[in-house]
């Protein structure tokens, strides 16, 4: 499965760290063990759908947990029947300098 998730927390983080709440759901991507690539934009995740629900509500909540105020979280999900989609890679390598 693949997975875009974009979150916008109010306010999206602190006067000394701008992106503090931002940051501490890239955190969560990081720490779970799945591949994943950071854009300006947003984020993409690829693994098991078990592990990929799991992690999107857990990225969503690290927000609220870290301190902001509320979030939005825009989510794509991609999958496949056969689980033999595309990864992030081959979508995306062939426009890599």
């Amino acid at each position: 499965m693949l997975a875009e998730i974009q979150v916008s927390p109010r306010p999206s983080g602190t006067p000394d760290a701008k992106y503090a709440y931002v940051d501490a759901a890239i955190a969560v991507i990081q720490a779970s063990g799945l591949t994943y690539e950071v854009g300006a934009m947003g984020t993409f995740v690829q693994g098991n759908p078990d592990e990929v629900w799991a992690l999107l509500r857990a990225v969503h909540e690290a927000t609220i947990e870290a301190g902001a105020d509320g979030v939005q979280s825009n989510i794509k999900v991609s999958e496949t029947a056969d689980s033999g989609g595309p990864s992030i890679s081959e979508l995306i390598s062939k426009f890599r300098a």
